[in-house]
């Protein structure tokens, strides 16, 4: 017998839940959500998004969460590198995500949305693990906001 088949087999992982959070720009701006729940996290800011379902793809999920959160309807972009943790057993992954049609509304979970230029990004206390995906989107942003009426 060898070393390898005596040892016990490693534990398998545990699942974890993939929540996707949506890098919506527009006209040179990033959409910015305030949460009104849960208490915990109320009055803070993040990017709109929530849970993957079981079957479903992160891409629909982005797209179905921001239907609910903000009634519009988006395209999916490329996902901002890095996932970051959220409460155990929970994982954030962003992605890029185009305005499609639809002026967003705070439906569920939010109780006031701004559009940001990059320069007014630190104007919101953001969730702490929305900022590493928020400075990356802020790449995708103009250094300096648009002229007033030209669209970005």
């Amino acid at each position: 017998m060898t070393d390898r088949a005596a040892r016990p087999a490693a534990p398998a992982p545990d699942p974890v839940v993939v929540v996707v959070a949506g890098a919506l720009v527009d006209q040179g701006r990033l959409l910015a959500a305030r949460r009104s729940a849960p208490a915990e996290l109320a009055g803070r800011w993040e990017l709109p998004g929530g849970k993957v379902e079981p079957g479903e793809s992160p891409e629909a999920a982005l797209v179905r969460e921001l239907r609910e959160e903000l009634g519009v309807e988006t395209e999916p972009g490329p996902r901002i590198p890095g996932e970051w943790p959220l409460k155990p057993g929970y994982v954030l992954r962003v992605w890029t995500a185009r305005l499609l049609s639809g002026a967003p509304r705070p439906l569920e979970d939010h109780d006031e949305l701004r559009w940001l230029a990059r320069h007014e990004l630190d104007s919101v206390d953001w969730l702490d693990q929305d900022r590493p995906a928020v400075a990356e989107a802020a790449r995708l942003l103009p250094a300096a906001p648009p002229p007033e009426g030209v669209r970005g």
